[in-house]
């Protein structure tokens, strides 16, 4: 008896975290070029089917340089995802056979999770709308992008606790501390004492005061601080052990 192989295809998806200046964290969602869609339904992750030549860490990189138009941007291979049913939804279907028609019975994806900085200019060469999503308000989005992004939550957090220098890549160059404590806060979920928190920001060489402060704020002006990669690779502790 013959094995029940099917015409299965390979995808990835990105999800993209910034941090804004509101010290909300958002992912980027893309447009579905399919008019006759509503529009609440048409966002979802950018991804793409990988090219035939292409490893799917090349493939990953194409869909962020495509979606932001930054060559070099950090990317973090975190899970697979291939539940035989992920691509059932008969719009999914119908929006599949539009973009790529090919006759696709099942798709697996491989998700990545990278980080920008949401000061960057967005110059995408694939998608017309690219936009920034607050975290707590992603709509329902189609396939699994929805499971995708709430296990890049999990895995960001993760990654934070080994290696504390890359959420330095949500932020700008000269960040205040309760920035860092606000995006730290929101992506690791720890209650943390603030004083405790700028108390110990302040033992580390790594992140260095400024002489600049903020201006024009309703509020006490903050000093500005700046991240130094090579001292904390001397260093390499973590923030809240």
């Amino acid at each position: 008896m013959s094995p029940n192989f099917i015409h299965t295809y390979v995808s990835v998806d990105c999800v993209v975290f910034g941090f804004d200046h509101e010290n909300q964290l958002n992912i980027l969602l893309v447009q579905r070029r399919l008019d006759d869609f509503p529009k609440e339904k048409q966002k979802k992750l950018p991804g793409s089917l990988i090219l035939s030549d292409e490893d799917v860490d090349d493939a990953a990189q194409r869909v962020l340089y495509e979606l932001t138009g930054i060559k070099k941007m950090v990317l973090k291979q975190f899970k697979c995802f291939a539940d035989p049913v992920r691509a059932s939804n008969q719009e999914d279907i119908k929006w599949m056979g539009k973009e790529y028609e090919h006759d696709i019975d099942r798709i697996i994806t491989v998700a990545y999770l990278s980080l920008c900085k949401i000061d960057h200019k967005i110059n995408s060469t694939k998608y017309d709308t690219v936009d920034w999503c607050p975290i707590d308000k992603v709509p329902t989005l189609p396939f699994d992008h929805n499971k995708i992004i709430n296990e890049s939550l999990t895995e960001i957090r993760k990654w934070i606790e080994s290696d504390f220098s890359i959420i330095f890549e949500l932020l700008p160059k000269k960040f205040i501390i309760r920035q860092l404590y606000q995006l730290y806060s929101a992506l690791s979920e720890k209650q943390i004492d603030i004083k405790n928190f700028h108390k110990k920001i302040s033992s580390f060489n790594y992140i260095i005061p400024l002489e600049e402060i903020e201006t024009n704020v309703s509020h006490r002006a903050a000093r500005y601080y700046k991240f130094d990669a090579k001292i904390f690779k001397k260093n390499n502790t973590k923030l809240i052990k």
